[in-house]
């Protein structure tokens, strides 16, 4: 029997992230030493507190099915957690807990788009949303920026990319790839456009709202006429080192909820049970008690832009959030560097994993073809030890 896969499936690409991570990893168990600088995770371990919750869960005999939105007071604690931190007023209702934000995300996708609708995507952007609209069979468009603008979009960019099909537009801030972050004013100015156009829905993506260095996160649902509008989407991935817990939320209109919870129904059902009852301790806890982490990305930001600053041809700007750095490296692209000729950014991520023993991400699944991925949520031994490969592999 011939196989044969599904149009669906043909058409979707694997990620770039996880496919690095996997080329590193294979390199590694080769015997080579790896510096994986390609994912975007945190090397803290999970608060105790939290911990600490996970297990009274496991003693308190929550081994069984959820319901499928998630636990009553988890939603409740979203809920305190949503008026403490984003000055967002939700109901428990308005409240879906997901195996994960990228679960939240495909939900809200699957239940808004058709085939043929049309998603704008301000680039960089994170790469599973282009794959994720493609999944739901809309159209991606992507609204290019550059590190000359601090990888923002302009109003007029986004009213010029407009069409009559579009029905969703995703914001990520602070973001992934680039850790830029939106002022309050320039989402505002944002939000005007959009105001014109009561069709379209915006879905804010805010998992690195608390990884911020002076810029304070500003919600888009907090714009009154964009709240109706607006599917804020959060977890704990990022801020609490709990990549591997997968719970993440979304808080929206409450016929959205009541869709995403339908179709959340049908695929996975509840979250981990055990992982849910952890979540409302952390998210209960002041944010204070994560802030020694936010504390060493800054440390660590500063310490890697210093580095790369001293690399010719290397153009950076100051990412304002996450951990990331997302520099142009298009000054390389023609040149030939150990015999190996450099066309674009998956050339120069691929020689600088084959000969600096570095894994990056590069820039062109982010919607960014002159920049690479870095991800500083590593130590600062590691950082300094692949800035001077990076350094030496294009000397």
């Amino acid at each position: 029997m011939s196989q044969q896969l599904s149009d669906r499936i043909n058409s979707l690409p694997v990620s770039e992230t996880l496919a690095m991570a996997a080329k590193a990893r294979e390199l590694k168990e080769q015997g080579k030493d790896i510096i994986s600088l390609s994912l975007g995770e945190p090397d803290f371990n999970p608060p105790q507190f939290i911990k600490d919750a996970a297990i009274e869960a496991i003693n308190g005999d929550f081994h069984s099915y959820s319901p499928v939105n998630g636990y009553n007071d988890l939603r409740e604690a979203i809920c305190r957690k949503f008026k403490r931190d984003n000055n967002l007023t939700y109901t428990p209702n308005q409240i879906v807990v997901s195996t994960g934000a990228k679960q939240s995300i495909a939900n809200v996708a699957m239940v808004l788009l058709n085939p043929g609708d049309d998603v704008l995507l301000p680039a960089p952007y994170w790469v599973s949303y282009s794959a994720i609209a493609t999944l739901a069979e809309a159209n991606f468009i992507e609204i290019p920026s550059g590190i000359e603008t601090d990888f923002k979009i302009t109003p007029e960019q986004l009213e010029a990319a407009i069409t009559p099909k579009t029905k969703m537009i995703f914001f990520n801030s602070p973001n992934n790839p680039s850790g830029t972050v939106y002022t309050e004013a320039e989402y505002r100015a944002l939000a005007k456009v959009l105001e014109k156009y009561p069709n379209i829905y915006i879905l804010s993506d805010e998992i690195y709202e608390h990884i911020n260095y002076g810029e304070p996160n500003f919600s888009f649902a907090a714009i009154e006429s964009m709240y109706d509008r607006t599917i804020t989407v959060n977890g704990v991935a990022k801020a609490f080192a709990m990549t591997g817990w997968r719970i993440g939320y979304i808080g929206a209109p409450e016929w959205i909820a009541k869709a995403c919870t339908k179709i959340q129904g049908q695929i996975t059902s509840g979250a981990n049970t055990i992982a849910q009852r952890a979540t409302i301790a952390a998210l209960d806890n002041p944010v204070s008690k994560i802030q020694f982490m936010v504390d060493e990305f800054k440390v660590r930001r500063d310490l890697i832009l210093k580095l790369l600053a001293a690399i010719p041809g290397v153009k950076i700007n100051v990412p304002k959030g996450a951990f990331y750095v997302f520099p142009d490296v298009s000054h390389y692209f023609g040149k030939t560097i150990k015999g190996r000729k450099i066309n674009n950014a998956s050339d120069f991520s691929m020689f600088l994993l084959e000969e600096a023993n570095i894994a990056t991400v590069a820039g062109d699944s982010f919607g960014a073809p002159d920049c690479i991925r870095i991800s500083y949520a590593a130590s600062q031994e590691n950082l300094k030890e692949a800035v001077k490969r990076l350094a030496a592999a294009l000397a």
